[in-house]
């Protein structure tokens, strides 16, 4: 009998599991609270309680070439940057092209999971769920998938804010938010810097008769266009990469902040923090420079009282008769239905190994899936996170002992605490293309580049000057995928075109050959000299890239 899965949650994560379920021979059982997949990107007028919320006109910050699943290329005439509604297509499409919704169960909430009796030798978990008629089942499980992400409950620190139970106006977590036009010319306060306070201050500005944006420390603001008009995702590479691990922290971080006080200088904006570039998760948002200099919105500093309708903050400057605040505080997130002994949560920090295992299970049949906050696609990693753990849910995959992945997880949690300001949305924080490479290597998929640059030139160049897109995952080792190549060597053309709307000449950029000859070069001379055991080298790529790097200078500071 196929071994039987449940999966907690109808997402874009969730979703994923399904799929890599039955591509592994699995019989997954999707639970879904709510009538419809999706999770977090169904927009819904009203908010539901312990389910994630949007605003009608959120727009996703990752391209849709980093954001598709690896191997279901998003439609060619999408935009790069999809409103929420596309992307809800997307995902239609990708359960209706694998059959997935077969599998899911929906308006069934899970109340509990936990381990069987006789958890250390079946592994198996007892699942109980209620129906939309309040009619509450038991089932028994191999093997559970959590999916239920990280912004479904609201965090909002009232007690922050000494004064707000005097407010006169009325305030509200950023989830409640949905369209501004309540709120014209009126006086609004948002609170917090994020992706979600920059777009509801930016959209609110519009219609009110002022936006006052307040944040605490601060933010380094990134826009979604990038060199040339092209997605600013796509720019990152394997070299630049390679350049970072090799440079001081502070080099990497000045080079960027540079670069962004290029397009408009931070301080001048207000907006310039006292920490790196690259110790805090970035703002995405195009237009909020205009909005400042347009003087629609005025940066604030943190709040410091609240007095009836009065507004003071931390500088002194007090703004009067504010009618709304928002406050775009963030989340934090729980197991409500597994028990402490399982999975335990504190001040939003949990400890599973890779952000997916609970290391001391007897059996490592759970896993939580989608836990991380990348500086990318979620979809993705999600994905492949959920190739992992089927593997090891079939045992073709074998977790270290425990003592290493609780070294594993302290490592991990040290590193993010020397690179990260303190706050409760950086402890699941990861980097994209290097956490993708970690897992994929676990499933044996991560791509061999190096082989590549030898038996498929142009297809190893692509993979080392391009962007670190969901497709070359899918080149090599289970779950191998038929059109993994043609996807990677013709993302550029689904990039341009949903913006080819008109005919018009355009001049194609000249693309300087200098990088891929030395590289080409130095991975001939590399093999050259050591032809005698080339095969060797091949299987073990590691000790080629050695040799390689004795051939380019620059690479070796």
């Amino acid at each position: 009998m196929p071994r039987r899965v449940a999966v907690v949650g109808g997402g874009s994560s969730g979703l994923a599991c399904i799929k890599c379920c039955l591509d592994e021979g699995l019989e997954p059982i999707c639970f879904e609270s709510s009538d419809d997949i999706g999770g977090l990107w169904r927009f819904k007028e009203n908010p539901e309680p312990d389910r994630a919320s949007i605003y009608h006109s959120v727009i996703i910050n990752t391209s849709k070439e980093m954001m598709c699943f690896s191997d279901f290329p998003i439609p060619a005439h999408f935009p790069n940057y999809m409103h929420n509604t596309l992307v809800m297509d997307y995902f239609r499409m990708y359960a209706d092209h694998f059959k997935l919704r077969k599998h899911i169960r929906f308006n069934s909430k899970v109340l509990q999971v936990k381990p069987r009796t006789d958890f250390s030798h079946s592994g198996q978990w007892d699942v109980e769920t209620q129906n939309q008629e309040g009619k509450k089942s038991k089932h028994i499980f191999d093997a559970v998938m959590v999916c239920i992400g990280h912004h479904c409950h609201p965090h909002l620190p009232l007690h922050d804010f000494p004064g707000l139970d005097t407010f006169q106006g009325k305030y509200f977590h950023s989830r409640e938010y949905k369209t501004p036009e309540e709120w014209r010319n009126k006086k609004v306060v948002v609170v917090g810097i994020g992706n979600s306070g920059g777009d509801i201050a930016v959209e609110l500005s519009r219609v009110t008769k002022q936006l006052y944006l307040s944040t605490r420390r601060g933010a380094w603001v990134l826009n979604r266009v990038g060199k040339n008009g092209f997605p600013r995702d796509l720019a990152i590479n394997r070299v630049m990469l390679a350049l970072w691990k090799l440079l001081p922290f502070s080099v990497v971080c000045g080079v960027g902040e540079r670069q962004l006080n290029q397009r408009f200088e931070h301080g001048l904006y207000s907006l310039k923090p006292k920490h790196r570039l690259m110790s805090q998760h970035p703002t995405v948002s195009d237009e909020l420079p205009n909005r400042i200099l347009s003087g629609t919105v005025q940066v604030k500093p943190n709040i410091c009282r609240f007095d009836g309708s009065s507004v003071e903050f931390d500088d002194g400057s007090v703004v009067e008769d504010v009618d709304l605040v928002v406050f775009a505080t963030g989340y934090r997130f729980s197991f409500p239905f597994l028990a402490p002994d399982v999975i335990s949560v504190s001040d939003n920090k949990t400890s599973l190994f890779k952000y997916m295992f609970p290391p001391e299970l007897e059996r490592h049949t759970l896993a939580v899936i989608g836990l991380v906050q990348p500086l990318g696609a979620i979809m993705p990693i999600s994905e492949m996170q959920a190739r992992w753990a089927t593997r090891v849910f079939k045992g073709c995959v074998k977790l270290p002992p425990v003592a290493d992945m609780l070294d594993n997880i302290k490592c991990k949690q040290e590193t993010m605490t020397d690179r990260y300001v303190l706050s409760q949305r950086h402890t699941i924080q990861v980097d994209y293309a290097n956490y993708m490479d970690e897992i994929a290597a676990l499933v044996g998929v991560r791509p061999n580049i190096l082989r590549l640059l030898l038996t498929d030139p142009r297809l190893g160049l692509d993979l080392l000057f391009g962007p670190v897109n969901p497709y070359q995952y899918r080149l090599r080792g289970p779950g191998k995928w038929a059109g993994a190549r043609q996807a990677v060597l013709t993302m550029w053309d689904r990039v341009a075109q949903p913006m080819k709307t008109r005919p018009c000449d355009r001049a194609r950029p000249k693309r300087s050959l200098k990088w891929p000859l030395v590289v080409s070069a130095a991975v001939g001379v590399a093999a050259y000299v050591n032809r005698s055991n080339l095969a060797a080298l091949l299987e073990h790529p590691v000790g080629l890239l050695d040799r390689v790097k004795v051939h380019l200078p620059v690479l070796r500071y």
